[in-house]
């Protein structure tokens, strides 16, 4: 046991030193009690529990506790426009058509993306129907098939998704992993309903195109678009939660600003960055640009709000101080 709690206790740097001094042993006895005789390494579980333990204590001690039910609500919205975008590419997939332009194409579909797409609407499926873990395995394995489609199709030589929507999708996906374990029936309904709408505006516009026509705006239409209305969703939803005195809608819009910026990847590398046809070299540029200006707004409010409490804090404790004269 000596080096299981000598192990425990390396995680433990992930809280705040005055919360290890003053709580350090009981959490480390805590999960020693629970452990098996024989165990030497903490458990996968413990490793994520004991991090995101201390990451919401490093929160709390800056002033952002609610960083975390940010996060959240971030990653409803960016479940939401992951299916809607896999609902409308999906059917994209199936309405348009190569026999006009000779296109590659992948069986009766545009691309291989079908396949991709498909496992997205089945993660939403199993959000509805399945405990929030279930879920979670199958946004897993959709961000591992779009990972995965660049490789094999490069491998197989077969037609897939432009990266200007894939880089995107696996962002949203991310993020999504996020979401809350316990939401409402209706609310776990709301992204399969969305991408229903999706698709049908999908149909309506691209029904009979070819998919040359298709590919060809995979990424230049329609994502600028959905991370336009992904920016307002996110707005609207800062400005009515501000209202009631509720930060996390502020952190939501912090965070949903990567992935904001990603779903207009294809209008700042052709059109801002003056790229013509973006390369992988200049596509990659402009998502580490994109990743850096997200992470550096998002660690400066962090900083700014850390630094606000830490002022209220001492002006708390000047006013309470007792005046050396009268005592009070």
């Amino acid at each position: 046991m000596r080096d299981l709690e000598r192990r425990y206790r390396q995680l433990l740097r992930a809280y705040p030193a005055g919360y290890r001094q003053a709580r350090g042993g009981e959490i480390v006895g805590t999960y020693l009690d629970l452990a098996e005789p024989d165990r030497r390494w903490p458990s996968i579980i413990d490793v994520v529990d004991v991090l995101a333990g201390g990451v919401g204590e490093r929160l709390r001690a800056a002033g952002a506790a609610d960083l975390i039910p940010g996060i959240r609500l971030a990653a409803v919205l960016s479940f939401i426009t992951a299916t809607a975008l896999a609902g409308f590419w999906g059917t994209a997939e199936v309405v348009t058509s190569s026999a006009s332009w000779g296109a590659p194409a992948f069986g009766p579909f545009a691309t291989t993306g079908i396949v991709v797409w498909g496992c997205w609407l089945l993660a939403g499926a199993v959000h509805v129907i399945a405990p929030a873990r279930w879920a979670r395995v199958a946004i897993g394995l959709a961000l591992f098939l779009t990972a995965a489609v660049v490789p094999i199709a490069a491998l197989f030589e077969l037609p897939r998704p432009y990266l200007f929507v894939l880089v995107p999708q696996v962002t949203l996906g991310l993020l999504a992993l996020a979401f809350p374990a316990h939401t409402a029936r209706r609310q776990r309904l709301t992204p399969l309903a969305v991408a229903s709408a999706a698709a049908l505006i999908a149909a309506g516009v691209l029904s009979g195109k070819s998919s040359w026509f298709y590919r060809f705006n995979y990424g230049g239409a329609f994502l600028p678009e959905a991370g336009a209305v992904l920016l307002l969703t996110a707005m609207l939803a800062a400005i009515v939660l501000s209202l009631r005195g509720d930060a996390r809608g502020l952190w939501a819009l912090l965070v949903l600003l990567t992935p904001i910026g990603l779903l207009g990847l294809y209008p700042l590398t052709e059109n801002i960055v003056g790229a013509g046809h973006a390369d992988f070299r200049v596509i990659t540029g402009t998502t580490a640009a994109i990743f850096l200006l997200g992470g550096t707004t998002l660690a400066a409010a962090l900083a700014i709000r850390a630094r606000s409490s830490a002022t209220a804090d001492t002006l708390a404790v000047r006013l309470h101080e007792r005046c050396p004269n009268c005592g009070k």
